[in-house]
């Protein structure tokens, strides 16, 4: 799987799940449970996050290079008003 957090960032993930569980559910979440969760939803909601970033970056970039000329485009000159 392509989609991969720092141990830093799946930390402060598994935080947040125990602190949405207490606050919304008023349930306790066990760090160890709230890890396997944070787990859980990479593996099944990772690949398609991930692909739809590329899809936007792709598009985004397609959009770009479309544009290149609109943006970038210098009129040539003809060559006889060069001629003096």
């Amino acid at each position: 799987m392509r989609v991969k957090l720092s141990d830093e960032r799946k930390a402060e993930i598994a935080d947040a799940l125990v602190d949405y569980f207490a606050a919304e559910f008023d349930e306790e979440l066990s760090a160890f449970r709230a890890a396997s969760i944070v787990d859980f939803m990479l593996r099944q909601i990772g690949p398609s996050q991930y692909n739809q970033a590329i899809a936007d970056a792709r598009k985004y970039m397609a959009e770009k290079i479309d544009d290149l000329d609109a943006e970038f485009y210098e009129p040539e000159e003809n060559g006889d008003s060069d001629r003096r």
